[in-house]
């Protein structure tokens, strides 16, 4: 199978997941789901028959439907993007307002690969607000929209809340969710990329939502912060607990990494 990376850099995205940790996602399963897409890294690795994939964001949505369904008119946009590009081009561009899901498309992948260090951020009003990044080019050497678009073709795209995709799945289904990393009393920086924060509530919501869809039989594969306040909405519930680490940079310098550990949620220990 060729591997597929995905077309969009995504703050908390999991490409070092699926290169350092892929044998702990199970190959053998019926409907692929994903409530919290953002680039869809661990969707485009295992490039399952079927998925439900979903998001609160609907540009983000819009963007893979896009790609989805018109691949081949959004990368003429994006031609002509890389063209007209140039810095007034680029905030005459972010501060467009557009409807039409091819637009939003081509506007969303221009915007993620042209912004400083591919932040995805917005305002309080959902306004997308980073600034011009270094990279002036709208492409990579990697880009296949044609195989993007293949795999998306038997996806369902949905906008909505986290807790009704997962209830969608039933037995010998698989699960990757991957939410933002909000722990009990603080207030964590992952949750300032989206005007809709994602709360404690919202952690005890999710940890709610998974055991349920593994008391149907679902397997579950879920990131989080790693944080006793989340482990112990696991802990004793038939989970299994892994802690991994990775190393990520925090500042535009990429010779300034940190590591940082992360907390890995399995519904069966036959992963490991």
């Amino acid at each position: 199978m060729k591997p597929i990376k995905p077309f969009l850099k995504w703050p908390g995205g999991k490409r070092w997941f699926v290169e350092k940790h892929s044998t702990l996602l199970p190959t053998n399963f019926n409907t692929y789901i994903e409530p919290f897409l953002g680039s869809g890294s661990v969707f485009f690795f295992l490039q399952p028959i079927r998925a439900i994939l979903s998001d609160v964001n609907k540009d983000l949505i819009d963007t893979f439907k896009g790609v989805k369904d018109s691949y081949d008119d959004v990368l003429r946009k994006l031609q002509h993007y890389q063209t007209e590009h140039s810095e007034e081009f680029y905030y005459n561009t972010r501060a467009e307002l557009l409807t039409n899901t091819i637009d939003v498309a081509a506007r969303f992948i221009y915007l993620n690969r042209t912004c400083f260090n591919g932040i995805y951020r917005v305002n309080n009003n959902g306004v997308f607000n980073v600034p011009k990044g270094t990279s002036d080019s709208v492409f990579r050497k990697e880009d296949d929209f044609k195989s993007w678009s293949r795999l998306l073709s038997t996806a369902r795209l949905e906008v909505c809340d986290f807790e009704i995709t997962i209830d969608k799945a039933m037995a010998e289904d698989l699960i990757f969710a991957d939410p933002p990393y909000t722990v009990r009393h603080n207030l964590n920086g992952f949750r300032e990329y989206n005007e809709k924060l994602f709360s404690w509530d919202d952690q005890v919501r999710l940890s709610e939502a998974l055991i349920r869809a593994r008391d149907r039989g679902a397997h579950i594969v879920s990131t989080n912060a790693n944080h006793q306040s989340v482990r112990e909405l696991y802990e004793n519930r038939g989970f299994t607990l892994l802690t991994t680490s990775r190393f990520s940079s925090i500042s535009a310098n990429p010779t300034n990494r940190r590591q940082f550990d992360e907390l890995v949620i399995l519904s069966s220990e036959s992963f490991l």
